[in-house]
């Protein structure tokens, strides 16, 4: 079979895009659970403008869509005002 200058090239940069976005991915992910396993309010806060901010970034690379964005922060929201009550 032939192995093309651009195939070899596509399958380059298709690794270092996937290792990246599985870095990414594993980072907001990380953010998340940290807000749903806190228990204290204030260390929750900050935490949680933690993960907004990277629920935000993966949204803008096109990592997660628009409306999965939207569905975890409104889920770690509802988490961090249960904790003020």
């Amino acid at each position: 079979m032939d192995r093309h200058p651009q195939q070899l090239k596509r399958e380059r940069q298709d690794k270092k895009r996937r290792a990246s976005n599985i870095a990414q991915m594993s980072k907001l992910k990380t953010a998340i659970k940290k807000v749903t396993s806190a228990t204290d309010h204030e260390k929750a806060e900050v935490d949680y403008r933690a993960a907004v901010k990277q629920i935000d970034k993966a949204a803008n690379k096109c990592l997660i869509k628009k409306n999965t964005a939207a569905r975890r922060k409104s889920r770690i929201t509802r988490h961090l005002n249960s904790l003020t009550k």
